[in-house]
Formats: structure tokens, sequence, C-alpha cells
């Protein structure tokens, strides 16, 4: 247990080609990570200007708020397909 512990990575199998396979998908989690960052801070930029100087339907915006969040799962179900 505390070897477990102590480790940046377990393995559960005796395979060491699952190491490998644990770092590839931590980098492809990572990017995805980054890559919805970038999507919502540079929606907010946008948006939010927008909004505060009541250029925005209020309808308008929360349909583009929902499709943000449909848009960062979307991105993020991606990383199932990693193979």
């Amino acid at each position: 247990d505390a070897a477990i512990e102590a480790g940046d990575l377990t393995l559960v199998r005796g395979d060491l080609r699952t190491a490998a396979d644990a770092i590839r998908l931590a980098r492809a989690t990572l990017g995805t990570i980054k890559g919805n960052l970038c999507w919502a801070f540079g929606y907010n930029v946008a948006a939010l200007p927008l909004a505060a100087a009541g250029l925005l339907n209020p309808m308008i915006a929360g349909a583009a708020m929902a499709f943000s969040s449909v848009f960062v799962v979307a991105n993020s179900l991606r990383l199932r397909a990693f193979t």
C-alpha cells in the first residue's frame, strides 16, 4: 500500500506496455483539458462584454452557454475512443 501511494503510476497488470499507454492517455487528457479551457476562456472573453453592454438577448446568451457546456462535454468524450 505504501508503494502504491508513493508511486506516480501504479500498474495493475503484469504488462509494462500499459505504462506507455497510461502516459499517452494522460497527455491526451491534458491536451483535452487545455482545449476545453481555451474554448471556455475564448467564449467568455467574447460573450461577457456583449452581455454586459446589453447587446445579447438573454435567450441567445443562455443558449450559447448551454452550447458551450455541450461542446466541452462532447470534446471530453472523445477520450473514450482512445486506443
